[in-house]
């Protein structure tokens, strides 16, 4: 994929070379991206933020939902997601989008406890520093107020998005030393308050969808307590992008507005108000409905 220029660091604020609000996501493999912040991208992106996209791998060990695309596997399946990734950010308007070493550096690890997590150039097995440093090189590129990746448990215990929050976070220390200090830094989440009423409606719902059996709160990765929760970003303007979005990665998601199933076959909801835990910067006494709130137009 085609990495368009991210900002100039040396360009004045607000200008076209740096936009005044810069976002860096960094996620595990194509489609986690619009599953958890579709509708946050492409809010921002549709206001004028640039926003930038780190993927870790090409997801070629994922699960192929359609009959038609089942013969992909392994650098195939990987070409096809990444076609599919590039479909994605069009739906969504996001334009800067990045594969961390470069697409095929890190291979997908596969579910955790299977062989391939052994596989010495899947993403599991990489040095976290030296893949920190390259993550580093776009933080102080682009300079990002604002950084979103995975807890520490990757939302739901997968080899490369814990390992993708252990880059993150300490790529954001390498850059901080070398001169870009990140404002702020998020954690995906879903209160669990929203999580209980959403498959509550899915119950009743389910006898219209075009899926058989629903997910669980638990099976939604990020589900936390409420007072975790620091910021609730209002994606609904954006939801029809959001969807197109997963639409595109077809090998991964089938979408039934509201609700989609990944490769189990389990209904979940499609959320189109996305939810973050400020974990680096000051935390607000109030809950935020923007990720960006307090950043000083010099940031």
């Amino acid at each position: 994929m085609t990495e368009l220029p991210a900002p100039d660091p040396s360009g004045p604020e607000g200008s076209p070379d740096r936009p005044a609000r810069r976002l860096l996501l960094v996620h595990a493999h194509p489609d986690d991206e619009s599953i958890n912040n579709g509708a946050t991208m492409a809010r921002y992106a549709a206001e004028g933020a640039h926003v930038t996209l780190v993927t870790c791998t090409l997801g070629e060990r994922g699960e192929v939902i359609p009959p038609e695309l089942a013969h992909l596997s392994g650098a195939a399946l990987g070409r096809h997601r990444l076609g599919e990734l590039r479909d994605a950010m069009r739906a969504l308007g996001v334009e800067d989008v990045r594969l961390l070493g470069g697409a095929g550096r890190y291979a997908d690890s596969g579910m955790m406890g299977l062989p391939d997590n052994d596989d010495p150039g899947c993403f599991w097995q990489a040095d976290v520093d030296q893949a920190a440093g390259l993550l580093a090189e776009v933080i102080l590129e682009v300079r990002p107020q604002v950084l979103v990746t995975y807890d520490e448990n990757g939302g739901y215990g997968h080899p490369d998005h814990i390992q993708a929050h252990r880059v993150a976070m300490r790529a954001v220390e390498l850059a901080a030393a070398e001169g870009w200090d990140v404002p702020k830094v998020y954690w995906n989440r879903v209160p669990r308050s929203v999580a209980e009423q959403s498959f509550a409606r899915l119950c009743d719902d389910l006898p219209g969808l075009p899926f058989d059996k629903a997910a669980g709160v638990d099976d939604v990765p990020g589900v936390v307590a409420d007072e975790r929760v620091t910021t609730a970003v209002d994606g609904s303007a954006h939801a029809a992008a959001k969807a197109a979005a997963m639409r595109a990665h077809a090998t991964q998601i089938t979408v039934a507005e509201p609700y989609f199933v990944l490769s189990n076959e389990l209904a979940q909801p499609l959320f189109t108000t996305e939810y973050y835990e400020l974990v680096s910067g000051e935390r607000p006494r109030a809950r935020e409905d923007d990720l960006f709130a307090g950043i000083g137009e010099a940031s």
